[in-house]
């Protein structure tokens, strides 16, 4: 993008700001519609939030709730619920009250209770019910990933009873989106799943039972891992939730799975970079450093050990000044190794490929591969600092260190990940920075220790 189209692009965004400000002091909500309504729906959320948090209080207030319950619904969930706890209960609720429940159980999830409790009073009964419900369940399972809403008819229903319902003005179908219907037994229980292009071809007499075929249902507790390995076998948009006692609960879709393993992912990968929950930048400058600090303070910490371990060396250095030029190279080459094995653990704890059990097997394997990348590193490594310095023994030192802390690393990067997921511990969380300080301390302490034993060889 060019500097002039990134001009244009900054006073366009000046004179739409401006245009808001207006109609929220003239608590115009039809100029705030019509303003809005042209963008897309994430265009219109990254203007409002350039407004003062006041200002986006307002918006959100004088919007219709069906309009602003769109915008609530692009958010991150924990953005959506910093923007909802921040209006008036009433308009809180009716906003809530427009997302799918899905949705509304997330958002609420991330209020404080006395708040989610507040905004459950005030929003429809059988809403709030549906959302008391679905917070019950594990965020993590297809109960807490489910909609409690789902497409279903009696056994007793004939086709043509479903398509009059279908050919109906009955705004609730919309919420179903491309669903296939269940057929329900009296009590409750999915007995079968029509596709709607039997029920478009069949008799209008016929009855459901004649055109289903059974359906594949998932518990309430079935996990993300699970809902892959069905979701990768079978072409399915959705998949009926059942309760212990067989009774249809909800449907979990393939799109509501794919954003938990995408949240998922992105929150690891935010983790292992010490940025804790979903930090975006609209969010409170004090909450937004506090969740840094957690992380940088503590590093604060291990970075001193790591410094404790070269001023025990001091006169090490001091004779032998080149080896501080290759501490951090060796510290980092391994710590690049381990981090390949936190990947592939983590990869493989995520598909259930892996389990803390495993944690011997995975070892000897890792061992394997930084047995042979040590070595390679470690005589590349080597052969740089003889050629660069003259010296042999200092190759030998470097190389040394370079090809043990290898081992070391990928040690440390195969199975840690495997025990503090045993201990219930986030993996994503805590192996970076154990890595991080053990291959720092492991590396400067090999390569001074084996340069104080070579030191006679190495003036």
């Amino acid at each position: 993008m060019t500097e002039k189209s990134l001009s244009t692009d900054q006073d366009d965004d000046d004179i739409l700001l401006e245009q808001l400000l207006e109609a929220i002091e003239s608590d115009s909500s039809r100029s705030l519609v019509e303003l809005l309504d042209p963008l897309s729906l994430i265009d219109a959320l990254r203007i409002i939030l350039l407004l003062k948090l006041e200002e986006i209080e307002r918006v959100l207030s004088l919007l219709p709730p069906e309009f602003a319950a769109r915008l609530v619904n692009e958010a991150p969930t924990e953005l959506a619920a910093d923007l909802v706890e921040r209006l008036d209960i009433e308009t809180a609720a009716g906003i809530i009250d427009e997302l799918g429940s899905d949705i509304q159980a997330d958002v609420i999830a991330d209020l404080e209770d006395r708040d989610g409790e507040a905004i459950l009073a005030e929003m429809d009964q059988d809403n709030a019910e549906e959302v008391r419900k679905l917070l019950s369940y594990d965020s993590d399972t297809a109960g807490g990933l489910m909609s409690a809403d789902a497409f279903s008819f009696l056994e007793s229903d004939s086709v043509g009873e479903v398509l009059r319902r279908l050919a109906s003005d009955d705004e609730d179908f919309e919420r179903f989106r491309g669903q296939h219907p269940y057929i329900l037994d009296s009590a409750g229980r999915p007995l079968g799943v029509v596709s709607l292009r039997n029920l478009l071809t069949a008799k209008r007499n016929a009855r459901l039972p004649e055109i289903m075929v059974k359906p594949l249902t998932v518990s309430t507790d079935a996990t993300i891992g699970d809902l892959q390995d069905i979701f990768d076998r079978h072409p399915f948009l959705g998949l009926p939730v059942v309760e212990s006692d067989g009774k249809l609960v909800g449907t979990v879709s393939r799109h509501a799975l794919d954003e938990a393993v995408l949240h998922r992912t992105e929150a690891q990968s935010l983790a292992r970079q010490g940025v804790i929950g979903d930090e975006l930048r609209s969010m409170p400058v004090f909450i937004r450093s506090r969740r840094r600090l957690v992380w940088l303070s503590a590093n604060i910490g291990l970075n001193i050990i790591a410094a404790s371990v070269i001023a025990a060396y001091e006169q090490t250095l001091a004779a032998v000044i080149a080896i501080a030029i290759f501490l951090p190279m060796v510290s980092d080459m391994s710590g690049c190794s381990g981090n390949q094995a936190v990947a592939v653990s983590m990869r493989e704890l995520s598909l259930g490929l892996a389990k803390p059990v495993d944690a011997f097997r995975i070892w000897i394997k890792e061992i394997s591969v930084g047995l042979i990348n040590g070595l390679v590193l470690g005589l590349l490594i080597g052969l740089v600092a003889w050629i660069w310095k003259g010296n042999p023994y200092l190759g030998l030192v470097i190389g040394l260190a370079l090809a043990i802390n290898t081992l070391i690393a990928v040690s440390i990067g195969g199975v840690v990940p495997l025990m503090l997921k045993r201990f219930g511990q986030d993996p994503a969380v805590a192996s970076g920075p154990l890595l991080t300080t053990i291959t720092d301390i492991a590396g400067f302490f090999l390569v001074l220790s084996l340069a104080a034993a070579f030191m006679p060889l190495l003036k």
